[in-house]
């Protein structure tokens, strides 16, 4: 290990002294990389350097033997040889000598934990081969197989196929990234009660946010319009789903954490109560306060929150993550007061409808909590009752500005959404509304704006499903994701129609030649096609 990281200080060393020091925040035409999201310190030269379609990995240091990243290496190698047939060029007889034919990746960690505030940084070395081997490799250095991940992500997006020579070159070498994120919770929410989405569809979504160094999939799962997760204790609630076919087995939603977790993308499960859960009552009919009233939950029945801890419990068995969404939002209690028994237990308990809501929103707060779960709820709780919310409560944004400045001034944490700027569908917000938006915006005192985790992008599902959600999605949340990722100082100075919108059309058209249906960056209304003919570098 010492040895590793003498010879890794040796090649940074050389990097420094043979490249070119690059601002993050000079205008784009030669000087900054096309990179996404922008790396926090990075320096380039003047070398182009060819990558061996051969190339071959050496894992070293305690997480050496890690298989999360050996499998990313294998994607990774498949995304960066396409032009390949099984990894080697069909023209390889006409080259020879290639500059990079081996990359070693350094893990120091070897545990494989994935929770909130994992490191993600890495180090990233690419220097041209001067006829001693060791200076013909690339070099990934990381604390955690996650940061690891973020630097091939980094490394896969220096290589470019050149179409003259039909080899794989990096361009400005020799490169020194030294990068990690600006925010531990980068997040997409994607709705799958409006709309049912296919596993493999979610998979592939995964997969993109990966791209973008995303690292929270906030999966919510159910709402009003359908119930589709299986959930052993209580089996007939997924008889709320629009169909026999439109469900997520156990197995599933397994099969969707352990596949985010080989990405470094934790998933962070929402059942949202007591409001937006009309499909409970189509497999328990009791969940209902009546058969005209049928959401809220009954708040006057035990059953309620028995169903909910049996959710709950069934669901940590699922979902590792310390965060658990219990939403919380629109609840409209005016049903409760017109419902005789219900009316008769607020009498009894000496409580007014909103008061119940309270109630509610802090029983089931606390189910959460006795499954070792820390609640988020949307900031309709903090609104209404901030005193007495439970003060592990993450406060999640999405009416408006100044909540999280609220939030965290009472010593909660808050994620950003904003509704105004990072609600995906809304399909009239353009890019660079969503870029410039800042979840540390009001807050100055820097103890309160650690209480800040992030911010996510949220694609509800309205009007959304397999046929354009992709497009929906990018490439609009890739402005949020280097908001959420790049130094605020970097991405906030000049002119970004100069030092991002073209490393935007780039990173969209690195999506398409990945597989994904972004959409022109520039159209006034998201998803939209191309108004006409064009260059993806320009649309």
């Amino acid at each position: 290990m010492l040895q590793k990281k003498i010879i890794f200080t040796t090649l940074v060393s050389l990097a420094l002294t043979l490249s070119v020091s690059v601002s993050a925040s000079a205008d784009l035409d030669d000087s900054l990389p096309f990179l996404w999201p922008l790396p926090a310190q990075f320096t380039s030269g003047n070398d182009t350097v060819s990558v061996d379609p051969a190339l071959s990995l050496s894992v070293s240091g305690n997480g050496g033997h890690s298989t999360i990243v050996r499998e990313a290496f294998d994607r990774y190698r498949k995304i960066i040889f396409k032009h390949s047939f099984n990894g080697f060029s069909v023209f390889r007889g006409i080259r020879s000598g290639f500059d990079i034919g081996k990359l070693n990746v350094v893990v120091h960690s070897e545990s494989e934990e994935l929770q909130l505030g994992v490191d993600e940084s890495y180090s990233l070395l690419v220097a041209k081969n001067d006829g001693r081997s060791i200076i013909g490799e690339a070099t990934i250095e990381a604390n955690t197989v996650y940061g690891a991940l973020r630097g091939l992500e980094t490394f896969s997006q220096l290589c470019s196929f050149d179409y003259g020579t039909k080899s794989v070159q990096i361009y400005k070498a020799p490169w020194y990234i030294k990068d990690k994120p600006r925010f531990a919770f980068r997040g997409l929410l994607l709705d799958t009660s409006r709309h049912y989405f296919p596993v493999n569809t979610i998979k592939q979504i995964i997969e993109s946010m990966s791209y973008a160094k995303l690292n929270v999939f906030h999966w919510h799962i159910i709402d009003e319009e359908s119930f589709p997760l299986e959930v052993p204790t209580y089996p007939n609630l997924w008889k709320g789903a629009y169909t026999k076919w439109e469900r997520y087995t156990v197995e599933d939603a397994y099969e969707i954490v352990n596949f985010a977790k080989m990405r470094g993308i934790n998933v962070m499960a929402e059942v949202d109560v007591p409001g937006h859960a009309e499909s409970w009552g189509a497999g328990y009919p009791d969940l209902w306060p009546s058969a005209t009233c049928r959401e809220p939950l009954d708040v006057a029945k035990n059953f309620t929150f028995d169903v909910i801890s049996g959710i709950l419990s069934d669901m940590r068995k699922i979902f590792p993550f310390e965060l658990f969404h219990l939403g919380g939002d629109e609840v409209h209690t005016d049903c409760w007061d017109s419902t005789p028994h219900v009316k008769q237990w607020l009498r009894n308990h000496n409580m007014t409808a909103k008061e119940a809501y309270q109630y509610f929103v802090l029983r089931a707060q606390e189910i959460a909590i006795s499954k070792n779960w820390t609640p988020v709820n949307w900031e309709e709780t903090f609104n209404a009752f901030a005193e007495n919310l439970n003060p592990k409560t993450v406060v999640h944004n999405w009416l408006g500005s100044g909540v999280c400045p609220k939030a965290v001034a009472k010593g909660f944490k808050c994620i950003y959404s904003n509704q105004g700027f990072w609600y995906l569908d809304h399909l009239d917000v353009p890019w660079d509304r969503l870029y410039t938006a800042e979840p540390l915006e009001g807050i100055n005192d820097s103890t309160k704006q650690e209480l800040v985790l992030g911010g996510e992008v949220c694609m509800w599902g309205e009007t959304a499903d397999t046929s354009n959600v992709q497009q929906t999605i990018w490439p609009r949340a890739a402005a949020a994701a280097e908001r959420l990722w790049s130094r605020r100082e970097s991405i906030s100075s000049g002119n970004i129609n100069i030092t991002a919108l073209p490393r935007l059309h780039y990173f969209r058209c690195l999506l398409h030649r990945r597989g994904i249906q972004a959409a022109p960056v520039t159209n006034f209304y998201a998803r939209r096609p191309p108004v006409g003919p064009g260059s993806c570098y320009e649309q």
